[in-house]
């Protein structure tokens, strides 16, 4: 069964699957076929039909294997709802399921309110996982000791040894062991950690930056760790999936971004990463590289892109890297990755502009990558020309230009570029919108790599999607080698309309599966939409100053809404009558007083 089954669809996506459903039953099919389905009923190109099978796929709705002819193509097959209702049933009590991790989430969310870093929840998650995984790894290990027929006491010796578990965990510091002494909290997690550390080198960075000690050196936060310690132990993690699990932790970083962005933490909504992964579609081998890694949102949604289309195999083919300068934050994104059960990255600790840590092998260089993809700090200060001039391999980087003081995004973008490979090099940016038409430096910068022609399309984001700001951002795409249609040329698409309302949070707009298939579909086809598109030509942005403001090129078309005179006019007659009795009344109401 697929954990991620999810009984409700958004309702377009609802429509396509029932189409499916009574197209195919449970007749196998091939892309061709859903093609020519949703061409004649809706209208769809093969983006938008495969964007809309992925989606089916995520949701449990769809079966897909390889098709035996053509490895390179799949067979899908439907999973009706009755099915899906059927194994949901029969798991009920037997595992934990999405809807019910989240609810614990929310509860231990209420415990700590804005009293006590987030954190605290994901280091708890993280402990209990790997902590019921290895008592797991334990048992299944034991039984077949026994099976093979060694002795109670040898058979529990085996089941310990290091080839069977992820961690290597003294039973001591398992978390029932960690929980039976109440009053002792603090400190048997504090010595997890420390233990864990030693014996487990790569969990040094991760467990490094919480101090159960200091946490719950005040009565109140004490019982606000047994309490979390209590919540965690009513439910068993070891056979939930990495899917549902990783959902979980990412669930928690989004539900306390709009808190931790006050205090300068980003937050780069998932939906924005999913169409940057989108329009770079990566494959399995490519290299992919994220020089402001953060919470690894990037990384981990490419290899979840290429997991849906091929399969996990193929998806722990790629290879993956992140730099990130913040250690509490790069702490964060390990963490997310052993979560999400990913074990094919590097991270690395440093400041990506000044010291670079992926390098070539004879060190003459940065390392190249097939795709670079980055939300890095927008508008960042203190990257002026001399200060870039002391970090690694300067020449090699910002041989655009460099910079001013208040603002290192064109010196992000060259890092990128030096950073994509020489001949398939993507590069993905999400950026402030003022970079794109900015002039001093910045814009002699854009000129030049304008010149080159290098930047293939510029998204105009809409606004309030980022929990940090309500300016709209922008997605630059950039290519080392452009299609031969595609060159001296550069799209504009303006999606500022392309939006729904945030359902949690009131004041945020987030991107739709159905804005995200828009664009990718217009970005793939390449070509001019009235108040959407427009491909422009690198002479025409040469008239205009190198300016890349998206609403320069195209503007969204302002909906004329048709007005009923007749019946405009009898609503502002009946208006004037309803003002003429409140009138009246208050004549009367004076009379009576007087």
């Amino acid at each position: 069964m697929n954990d991620n089954i999810d009984i409700k669809l958004q309702s377009w996506l609802e429509r396509r699957y029932s189409d499916l459903l009574e197209e195919f039953k449970d007749d196998k099919f091939r892309m061709p076929n859903a093609i020519e389905l949703f061409k004649r009923k809706y209208k769809h190109n093969r983006d938008e039909v495969s964007a809309i099978l992925s989606e089916l796929r995520r949701a449990g709705r769809l079966k897909a294997k390889l098709d035996p002819d053509d490895n390179r193509r799949r067979i899908y097959q439907m999973v009706s709802k009755e099915k899906i209702i059927t194994e949901q049933l029969s798991l009920t009590g037997k595992v934990l399921t999405r809807s019910e991790l989240e609810n614990l989430l929310k509860k231990a969310a209420d415990l700590i309110r804005t009293r006590v870093d987030y954190k605290f929840i994901l280091v708890l998650l993280f402990l209990k996982r790997i902590s019921d995984k290895w008592q797991d790894e334990y048992k299944k290990a034991y039984d077949k000791a026994i099976r093979d027929g060694l002795k109670e006491a040898d058979a529990q010796k085996e089941a310990q040894s290091e080839i069977y578990h992820d961690f290597d965990m003294p039973e001591e510091y398992l978390w029932d062991n960690m929980r039976k002494d109440v009053a002792k909290l603090p400190e048997q997690f504090s010595k997890s950690l420390k233990i864990f550390a030693e014996k487990n080198p790569e969990l040094k960075d991760v467990l490094d930056n919480v101090d159960f000690i200091l946490f719950a050196s005040s009565r109140e936060n004490a019982e606000i760790l047994r309490q979390l310690v209590e919540l965690f132990s009513k439910k068993s993690l070891h056979n939930v999936s990495p899917d549902i699990l990783g959902d979980a932790y990412e669930w928690i970083l989004r539900y306390f971004a709009p808190t931790k962005a006050k205090e300068g933490e980003v937050y780069t909504p998932r939906e924005v990463i999913k169409l940057l992964v989108e329009i770079l579609k990566p494959e399995p081998k490519e290299s992919i590289y994220d020089p402001a890694s953060a919470s690894n949102g990037m990384l981990i949604i490419s290899y979840d892109y290429v997991k849906n289309i091929y399969n996990k195999e193929e998806a722990n083919k790629l290879f993956l890297y992140g730099q990130e300068v913040n250690h509490k934050t790069l702490a964060l994104g390990r963490m997310n990755l052993y979560i999400h059960d990913m074990r094919n990255a590097q991270l690395s600790r440093g400041d990506t502009l000044l010291h670079p840590k992926f390098k070539r092998s004879d060190g003459s260089g940065v390392k190249k990558f097939d795709i670079v993809i980055a939300n890095p700090p927008w508008n960042q200060d203190g990257y002026d020309e001399e200060t870039l001039k002391k970090g690694e391999f300067w020449k090699q980087r910002f041989n655009y230009g460099f910079t001013t003081k208040q603002s290192a995004d064109w010196a992000w973008i060259q890092h990128m570029l030096a950073s994509a490979d020489d001949e398939n090099g993507r590069v993905g940016i999400v950026i402030d919108n003022g970079s794109l038409f900015r002039s001093g430096r910045e814009g002699k910068i854009r000129t030049s790599i304008l010149e080159e022609d290098l930047i293939e399309c510029i998204i105009l984001l809409p606004e309030k999607l980022f929990y940090n700001t309500g300016a709209p951002g922008a997605l630059i795409i950039l290519k080392k080698n452009k299609e031969d249609h595609k060159k001296n040329k550069v799209l504009f698409i303006n999606a500022s309309k392309e939006y729904e309302k945030h359902p949690d949070v009131r004041k945020l707009n987030i991107l739709s599966e159905r804005n995200i298939v828009k664009i990718v579909a217009t970005y793939n086809n390449f070509k001019n939409s009235d108040g959407f598109s427009r491909i422009v030509s690198l002479s025409e942005i040469k008239e205009n100053s190198y300016n890349l403001n998206v609403t320069l090129y195209v503007y969204p078309e302002e909906v004329i809404e048709e007005i009923d005179i007749n019946k405009e006019w009898e609503e502002l007659h009946n208006i004037e009558k309803e003002i003429s009795k409140i009138e009246e009344k208050i004549e009367g109401y004076l009379k009576e007083i007087k």
